[in-house]
């Protein structure tokens, strides 16, 4: 029979495991008789590596109704030295929201970037939470503009769709990409507030573009993980694409956004693009 899971005694039994498993040779911790250690670390070693009472650790490993804060959960995961996901699994055990990283991705994970070439003949790209382009095909690069030839503190999605000038004209309904962009920057602001560069970037948009300023103090917000845009292509005509925004298990601070035609005249009309 299935039951929920009751979640201070799987924090408690899932502490203990972690503990146990670790070797403390690897702590530089001084060297005890085996007969007199229990297996891996001592509550007393985890607790002064946590930075908290033994008693809170003991307290802890017995599931005696403590809810540890966030800083403390933190502080756990450290002297544990708990992996990604065991770091996601204790903070989810402890019922607190995990600090977002102010460090975003700066290069595209080689198995991601594999992918963003391999979807060709779908544009496609992957970009990180301020929506910096790390990675893209030859097909995205046709569809809106080839990045490479940006300075790579220039390759934000965002602020090629809103400032370039060679795509100013490129999206029919600006106002709607107006309305996304500050919807998914205040999303993004609201994660990550500590992000200078996210900062500046919306400073940036907000005094050079009128409307993005305007529609920021409207307070929208939306994480634009699925759309349509009609555009006008240079060379294609126009065309409608259909967007889909995905997030990697492996690597959440990474986007992989993929386009497709909306209908069969913007297909046909993409194709001839490529075949080029």
């Amino acid at each position: 029979m299935t039951r929920t899971v009751d979640t201070t005694q799987e924090l408690a039994a899932f502490l203990r495991a972690r503990r146990e498993g670790l070797d403390p040779d690897d702590f530089g911790l001084p060297v005890r008789r085996r007969s007199r250690r229990t297996p891996g670390l001592r509550r007393e070693e985890v607790a002064e590596l946590a930075g908290v009472s033994v008693d809170y650790v003991v307290r802890l490993e017995q599931a005696r109704g403590l809810r540890p804060s966030a800083d403390v959960v933190e502080a756990l995961a450290d002297a544990l030295r708990l992996t990604p996901d065991e770091r996601t699994y204790l903070f989810n055990l402890a019922q607190q929201r995990q600090p977002a990283t102010d460090k975003p991705a700066t290069a595209a994970a080689p198995p991601l970037a594999r992918l963003v070439a391999d979807l060709a003949p779908l544009p496609a790209m992957l970009m990180n939470h301020r929506s910096d382009i790390l990675a893209w095909n030859d097909e995205m690069a046709e569809l809106v503009l080839d990045f490479g030839e940006l300075p790579p503190a220039q390759r934000n999605s965002i602020r090629i769709c809103l400032l370039h000038p060679r795509t100013r004209d490129l999206y029919v309904d600006r106002d709607q990409v107006v309305r996304e962009s500050v919807a998914h920057l205040r999303a993004a602001w609201a994660a990550h507030p500590e992000d200078r560069e996210l900062t500046d970037l919306i400073a940036e948009l907000s005094a050079e573009v009128e409307d993005f300023a305007r529609q920021w103090t409207r307070q929208p917000v939306k994480v634009g993980g699925r759309g349509r845009k009609l555009m006008r292509h240079p060379v294609a005509g126009l065309v409608s694409v259909d967007f889909e925004v995905l997030t990697p298990l492996q690597d959440p601070d990474q986007l992989l956004a993929i386009h497709r035609p909306s209908d069969e005249r913007s297909r046909v009309a993409l194709q001839r693009l490529w075949a080029r």
